[in-house]
């Protein structure tokens, strides 16, 4: 994490904390009248700008559920597990924090109501308490407050932006509005502040917007001791100025901190709304931050240029089991983004769900310019994915794997090349005679779900000449991983024999992570998430070249 906060720093010029910032400051955003109103782009948006102005900034998320983590959760129940580069099962708008600040986060960065209980229970159980009786209030706004300041203690960050999950009113989230009603008192008014997002919503009927949704969570903040600073309004149509004063008066804010967030063609949009609406220069004068430097958003700038005048179009088939739910795969489709605007193309991801593909394969995936076989758990839709695998590899068409995606095209290789049949992972089928696909020896011994698979960023040492070497263009590259079954080193020479190379070995344990077959255009599986790592202004090298590949595939098919 050093070595890129020192990179980042170079490319900005950053305010002197000594002369500027005489502690850090906290900014708190709060949600009201619905859920997935979009907190995390706001946060991460309003980041930026900061950012991009030189100062320090990192953000945190504060999830009211009591799971540990989001790790044992179904993508159906919260979407898309992201998986920071220390291990931690986090939540998916870690992945929007560091796609829009390039820097990585940690498990310092999302904190649970799992967490929070667990460490004071901990710490009762093990007599800290001295015998008094454990409360909400102090003991469990305490520990919500140290987490809150963890990123001061640890990072010297200049500003720390707070996103607290759910909604106002929800009985979940009220410690952590005490909290921050405590920590504000604590640390003096000019050092915090609160950003309250909420819906003005658009009655077609009546042909106008209606501020009382918002009034009535202001209201609510409000029975908790917290007066919003700023109003973040998402809204389908413009809000006029009587309007804004109106929301002003009822809500005792001032009219140029009532800021309009209106739907955008692309979260990437947001910034820069944001910066029409002066957000960030409200925000320093709240916080009374004097810095100098304006907002440099060209590398921004240029990306939104690329992404919205593609020259070229391809069409990718994302096959995978939870495709009802596009947050699932969140991280794949917005590194698809990025790698589009690198090729100045247009990517139309079509989601493909496994199970459908049982049968008339070629039908269904024959117009696809390439096809990725997503990351999972589990037996359902294997066989839709092999089909699918099968399908590229005799057809030549640009094929990437990611995790059980590339687990998958092994299995499917050892079936169909070398004969064996009965071949597969033991995740599938514990009993097969050729588990090319097995459980890592670490995780046998392991009974418990809940943070126990090979989790993080490890190293991975790649060989040359090879697809992977020229994706990355040098040999030692580290990736995130989160995974139980790895490939069974047991058949490796006898695949390679066949012609699957493994190209990608971690240095201190062996274990296969690239799988490539240097007679197929196109045709990689990687064991760990390259998805995790694709940002704005550092798109992910391979989704880069699957890109270029399928361009080249479709020129191809026309000539």
């Amino acid at each position: 994490m050093e070595d890129n906060r020192r990179a980042l720093r170079k490319s900005h010029t950053f305010v002197s904390r000594s002369e500027k910032i005489d502690m850090t400051k906290y900014i708190f955003v709060t949600g009201g009248v619905t859920s997935s109103l979009g907190k995390g782009i706001i946060a991460a948006s309003l980041a930026k700008l900061l950012q991009s102005r030189g100062l320090n900034v990192s953000i945190q998320k504060f999830d009211p559920y009591i799971n540990v983590d989001p790790g044992t959760l179904n993508p159906y129940e919260h979407g898309e597990c992201y998986v920071t580069n220390d291990g931690a099962e986090t939540d998916l708008d870690l992945g929007h924090y560091e796609r829009f600040l390039s820097m990585p986060t940690s498990r310092a960065n999302n904190v649970t109501t799992g967490k929070i209980y667990q460490t004071v229970i901990e710490k009762e159980r093990a007599g800290d308490f001295l015998g008094k009786t454990v409360q909400v209030i102090p003991h469990i706004t305490d520990e919500i407050k140290r987490r809150m300041r963890l990123m001061e203690e640890d990072n010297n960050y200049d500003v720390v932006i707070t996103e607290i999950g759910g909604t106002v009113g929800d009985i979940e989230s009220l410690p952590y509005l005490e909290a921050i009603r405590q920590l504000r008192r604590d640390v003096g008014q000019d050092n915090a502040i609160v950003i309250h997002l909420t819906l003005i919503p658009y009655l077609s009927a009546a042909k106008e917007l209606k501020t009382k949704p918002t009034q009535h969570s202001v209201k609510e903040l409000l029975m908790t001791g917290i007066q919003p600073d700023i109003l973040v309004c998402r809204t389908e149509h413009p809000l006029p100025k009587d309007l804004r004063d109106k929301l002003a008066l009822f809500c005792n804010v001032e009219s140029s901190a009532v800021i309009e967030a209106i739907d955008a063609d692309t979260i990437y949009d947001v910034p820069l709304l944001m910066l029409k609406e002066k957000l960030d220069k409200i925000v320093l004068k709240k916080l009374n931050l004097k810095v100098k430097n304006d907002p440099d958003l060209t590398a921004w700038k240029t990306f939104l240029g690329k992404l919205k005048n593609p020259t070229k179009e391809v069409s990718i088939a994302l096959v995978g089991k939870y495709n009802e739910l596009p947050d699932a795969y969140k991280s794949i489709y917005e590194s698809f983004v990025h790698a589009g605007a690198v090729n100045e193309c247009k990517v139309r991801v079509v989601p493909i769900h496994s199970e459908s593909l049982m049968d008339h394969v070629e039908e269904k995936l024959k117009g696809f310019d390439g096809i990725l076989v997503a990351p999972g758990f589990g037996e359902r839709g294997i066989i839709g994915k092999i089909k699918a695998i099968t399908y590229v590899r005799e057809n030549n068409i640009p094929f990437f794997g990611i995790c059980l995606g590339m687990q998958c095209a092994v299995v499917e290789y050892a079936k169909n090349v070398l004969g064996w049949t009965e071949a597969a992972s033991t995740e599938v089928n514990a009993n097969t005679p050729y588990p090319v696909i097995n459980l890592m020896e670490d995780q046998k011994s392991i009974t418990t779900k809940g943070g126990t698979m090979r989790l993080g960023a490890y190293n991975c040492k790649i060989s040359k000449p090879s697809l992977a070497y020229k994706i990355y263009g040098k040999v030692n590259i580290e990736e995130r991983h989160r995974h139980r079954y790895e490939f069974n080193n047991d058949y490796l020479e006898q695949l390679e024999a066949a012609g699957l190379k493994a190209t990608g070995l971690n240095p201190d344990n062996g274990l296969v992570e690239i799988i490539e077959l240097p007679s197929h255009p196109f045709f990689f599986g990687v064991q760990f998430h390259p998805e995790l790592k694709s940002t704005v202004e550092n798109p992910h090298p391979i989704f880069v070249n699957f890109v270029s590949a399928a361009l080249q595939h479709k020129l191809e098919k026309k000539a």
